[in-house]
């Protein structure tokens, strides 16, 4: 089969792999027919995260099942799915406690406790580094699919691939953030970067019933997307105070929820990267630090953007003094998905209309410095095997 390689950052190559197989009894093997490229795969491409071996990228797919093992009940060849992005067993005391992402079972070698940043992480996700499995992913034209009983969720008919294929990922990360502030209707959302989880995000908060919703990005496409696609307020932190203005809409308190959809791969200036130099850090807590500013005191700040290790000046006083509860961590797809099928079924939500580019699996690496380049106005991007 054809398959998307990372080998080195900045270096993605379609090559020739070996058709999976059966592996365990559980497993299931899934032929694509539709994955995306999604921002925390750039992580990887841009040497954040550390991967010193060739592997199969992505954990966006979707496709018709082609086998099954011999314990798998759940699903029969020929059946349509979409896969959430962990990977999980669904029996172990966090899989039962709905945080499928902190796995006991599926990331043996690397799984502990700690959370440190070069061992010890949490459950596995596909196509994301050895540190969190060393699974195949699923940017490529067959993938295998391990405790198939529990993941892989079979969709309607009259969905296309576009209209469910983001139920794999962004959809329930953007929705997440919500979800963690216990979000009852009546509150002003700001959302920080208007990429493809911003405007779920920013989607989601409509559908909860959100009174406002600002989205913040300093690029004028993302923020014409946003406007289009979620009807969002936006706002360019490049040529305003952003906070300042977040202030002035709400009486001078600041957002009831503020999201932070951008990550450590915020702008950094060359003072920033200096900073990281001499700090052993990579990326930037600037985008966490606006949601702390623009918060009301009591608020709750979301974090959806990934982060990889600690920050120097970490703002603690700010946060103890605000009394701001913050939420994060990796979304319990397996927890919303069935629920967010719906929602898409019923016309509740649009996924689709924030793609911005559809291509064949064979220009991956070309897609990949699309997106990551932000050319071409690009926000997400669709490959086809």
């Amino acid at each position: 089969m054809k398959a998307v390689f990372f080998h080195k950052p900045g270096d993605m190559r379609v090559e020739h792999a070996p058709d999976p197989i059966l592996e365990n009894t559980d497993d299931a093997i899934v032929r694509v027919t539709a994955t995306a490229i999604c921002g925390s795969d750039l992580h990887i491409y841009n040497g954040f995260l550390p991967q010193t071996r060739p592997m199969i990228m992505g954990h966006e797919f979707m496709g018709i099942v082609e086998a099954v093992g011999p314990d798998v009940r759940e699903l029969a060849v020929g059946d349509r799915v979409v896969v959430p992005f962990p990977i999980a067993c669904g029996g172990c005391f966090f899989c039962q406690h709905q945080l499928p992402g902190h796995c006991e079972h599926s990331n043996p070698e690397k799984y502990g406790p700690e959370g440190a940043l070069l061992d010890q992480k949490g459950g596995a996700l596909f196509g994301y580094t050895d540190l969190y499995g060393g699974y195949d992913g699923g940017q490529a034209e067959f993938v295998r699919v391990p405790y198939a009983n529990f993941g892989p969720r079979k969709v309607p008919d009259q969905l296309t691939d576009e209209q469910v294929l983001f139920l794999t990922d962004i959809f329930p990360t953007g929705y997440s953030g919500l979800k963690w502030a216990d979000m009852n209707g009546g509150e002003t959302v700001a959302v920080f970067g208007c990429g493809p989880v911003g405007l779920m995000a920013q989607k989601c908060a409509w559908a909860m019933g959100a009174k406002r919703v600002f989205g913040i990005d300093p690029l004028a496409y993302r923020r014409a997307t946003a406007e289009r696609t979620t009807g969002a307020e936006t706002i360019d932190p490049d040529a305003v105070d952003a906070v300042a203005i977040i202030r002035s809409f709400t009486e001078g308190r600041g957002a009831d929820i503020c999201i932070d959809a951008v990550g450590m791969e915020a702008h950094r200036t060359m003072m920033d990267k200096v900073s990281n130099v001499l700090h052993a850090q990579a990326g930037s807590i600037k985008a966490l630090c606006s949601c702390l500013s623009a918060v009301r005191r009591g608020g709750v700040v979301s974090i959806l953007g990934v982060y990889g290790m600690p920050y120097d000046n970490f703002p603690l006083g700010q946060i103890f003094d605000k009394g701001i509860t913050i939420k994060c961590g990796q979304a319990p797809a397996h927890a919303y998905i069935d629920e967010l099928t719906d929602w898409v079924e019923e016309g509740r939500i649009r996924l689709d209309d924030i793609i911005s580019h559809r291509l064949p699996l064979s220009e991956a690496p070309r897609a990949y410095e699309i997106f990551n380049e932000k050319k071409d106005d690009c926000v997400k991007v669709v490959l086809r095997p």
